[in-house]
């Protein structure tokens, strides 16, 4: 199978600058401050919305039983804080289009 090619850090902050009509500078500033913003914000609120894409949430994960996959034996795992990237329903539809169901 192909290697799937991503976009790199560049070739996002060279894309936004052509659209906006900025130079790569003003564009990369934009990244690395909103990229501190969703930061902060979830940091303090719990949440922070990214209109027409998703939010990050922050979430407290309880303390479980698990197995050490080694061994089988049962070990205890901590409560613990964890951030989640909840993707929003239009983008999740443009991107994986939701199935039809039959009409009977």
């Amino acid at each position: 199978m192909a290697e799937v090619k991503r976009m790199t850090q560049t070739a996002i902050v060279r894309e936004l600058a052509e659209t906006t009509g900025v130079n790569n500078r003003v564009a990369k500033h934009f990244m690395e401050s909103l990229a501190e913003l969703a930061v902060r914000e979830t940091k303090k609120n719990g949440v922070f919305v990214l209109p027409g894409i998703g939010r990050l949430v922050r979430a407290e994960r309880k303390a479980r039983v698990g197995r050490n996959p080694a061994t089988g034996e049962a070990i205890k795992i901590p409560a613990k804080k964890v951030v989640k990237f909840r993707v929003a329903k239009s983008v999740k539809d443009s991107i994986v289009p939701p199935k039809k169901t039959a009409a009977k």
